[in-house]
């Protein structure tokens, strides 16, 4: 299985790429801009292909296409990984700020997601693993931006899973919570015993991703139990938004996100 993760220098990357090298035959490429935590990780895992680019680049899915077709031939799970969250208000921080998070949230992972393809189907049967967020079902303050390009990647997910059947390649998604990381420890979360089973792990993350691409899941959340709150904003969108305004009597509030290397919570 040649399988690329992007954001793989660290966080929930680096995590999916240790669970994808425990798979029978797996052989790895790893996508970041940090060439040296990437070169760490090749060694650490045995070998594996290393291509270290800012997904932000024009030539990026051109050169990481041209990369794995030369040295594998092959394409059998693409993770789309890489991400990024500024916090703040719109009406402070404005367009410019919706911007930057749709380019990389979003119109990076179509990009990539176009220049290999025709790879993956040629590859068929293999699959694609879009790693959203929470966040991209239920939005909050402060995260508008965020939520917005995740409710994109969400929606273009759950089309793209229909039309790249007939084709032999699965599109599944991962929508993780609040994940400590090394940038993100959520100590506040984790201190507190109410809270602490709204954070998971990298680990948790990356078992997830291995069941929405080879194992053949739709779509997994991560913890669990925040698909409930996912079905209440569409079942009761006034208690969510009385919740998450802090008028209401449980205060859950999913988000997830990374540095674009990382995959890392905000």
């Amino acid at each position: 299985m040649i399988a690329l993760v992007t954001g793989a220098s660290s966080g929930i990357g680096a995590a999916t790429a240790r669970r994808l090298a425990r798979e029978p035959g797996a052989r790895l490429v790893l996508v970041a801009r940090r060439e040296d935590r990437l070169r760490a990780l090749a060694g650490e895992l045995c070998g594996a292909t290393v291509i270290a680019v800012d997904l932000l680049d024009q030539e990026a899915p051109a050169r990481i296409a041209h990369e794995v077709e030369s040295r594998h031939g092959r394409l059998d799970l693409l993770v789309n990984n890489a991400g990024a969250a500024w916090r703040g208000k719109f009406g402070d921080v404005g367009w410019d700020n919706v911007r930057r998070h749709m380019e990389l949230n979003f119109d990076a992972t179509v990009r990539l997601t176009d220049a290999l393809l025709g790879l993956l189907r040629r590859s068929a049967p293999s699959s694609i693993v879009n790693v959203a967020s929470t966040a991209g079902r239920v939005a909050r303050g402060n995260s508008g931006a965020y939520s917005a390009s995740k409710f994109a990647l969400c929606g273009w997910t759950d089309a793209l899973h229909l039309e790249e059947r007939e084709h032999g390649v699965h599109v599944g998604m991962v929508l993780p919570g609040f994940v400590a990381t090394e940038g993100f420890p959520q100590a506040e979360l984790r201190e507190r015993r109410l809270t602490r089973w709204m954070v998971s792990t990298p680990e948790r993350v990356a078992d997830a991703i291995v069941e929405a691409g080879p194992g053949g899941a739709a779509e997994r959340y991560v913890p669990r139990p925040y698909w409930l709150a996912a079905a209440l904003r569409t079942l009761a969108p006034r208690v969510v938004r009385r919740a998450l305004s802090g008028r209401g009597p449980v205060a859950v509030t999913p988000a997830t996100g990374g540095d674009r290397a990382s995959g890392a919570t905000p």
